[in-house]
């Protein structure tokens, strides 16, 4: 068993989350119940199935919590994409969000690729 809070892949997404729900503050107001909701929950889902994988008895089912962050963190960067796309951010935030993104992707990846899976 891990504990979640001491990994930097659960911290990376945690900061991930704070910034999701700062930026989506400045959004249209009917984006409420869209892109706001749909980051922001997308967001959560990535330490939320993080944390989730480390209850779990096998490093198997723990990599499989890791796949569902995974897919979450490139959901989320779509997101990211869409909300620049309509102006919803800056160029400068969102290069740097993306950044982030992409490295919280790179540190899954490996992470998943780190464990024993036998």
């Amino acid at each position: 068993m891990h504990n979640f809070k001491k990994l930097k892949i659960w911290n990376e997404s945690m900061a991930l989350v704070s910034e999701s729900y700062k930026i989506t503050r400045s959004f249209p107001k009917f984006e409420t119940y869209g892109i706001i909701n749909q980051m922001n929950r997308c967001a959560v889902s990535i330490p939320s199935n993080i944390s989730e994988g480390t209850s779990k008895s096998s490093n198997k089912h723990f990599a499989q919590y890791l796949e569902y962050s995974l897919g979450s963190a490139f959901e989320w960067e779509t997101q990211l994409n869409v909300a620049f796309n309509e102006d919803y951010i800056s160029e400068e935030k969102f290069k740097e969000l993306e950044d982030k993104i992409k490295q919280i992707q790179k540190m899954i990846s490996s992470f998943k690729s780190g464990l024993k899976l036998s």
